[in-house]
């Protein structure tokens, strides 16, 4: 093989190489975003009777399989937000606002939506 074919069958199989790398890289990255579970979003808001906010209100998220307890202080606006909360638990939500608490509700393993809101109203008289 002389001097010249060799740089030509080198530059290939780099080229071969990159190429390979390149469709690798593209169809896992496809895959790991297809496939990959980054978990569930919950949200919404915490309200008086009226439907105002309560802000500096608490929202408590239990885990139900491990009673793990996540909590979130929510804003002027009432808001609040839990992201990346597992698809394959139980959870039980409520707030709470200056010594009353909202009811408790559910989200269900088996409720499938990636994003889950849920407004807590909270009966302050």
């Amino acid at each position: 093989m002389t001097r010249k074919q060799f740089k030509i069958a080198t530059v290939t199989v780099a080229f071969v190489l990159v190429v390979a790398l390149a469709a690798a890289s593209s169809a896992g990255a496809g895959f790991d975003k297809k496939d990959k579970t980054v978990g569930r979003l919950l949200f919404g808001k915490v309200l008086d009777p009226q439907d105002s906010p309560l802000p500096d209100s608490v929202v408590y998220v239990t885990n139900t399989r491990t009673r793990a307890v996540k909590t979130y202080i929510v804003g002027p606006d009432g808001t609040y937000r839990f992201p990346a909360l597992s698809n394959a638990v139980d959870y039980e939500v409520y707030a709470q606002f200056k010594g009353h608490k909202s009811d408790t509700k559910s989200v269900s393993q088996f409720d499938d939506r990636p994003q889950v809101y849920l407004d807590l109203k909270i009966d302050t008289h």
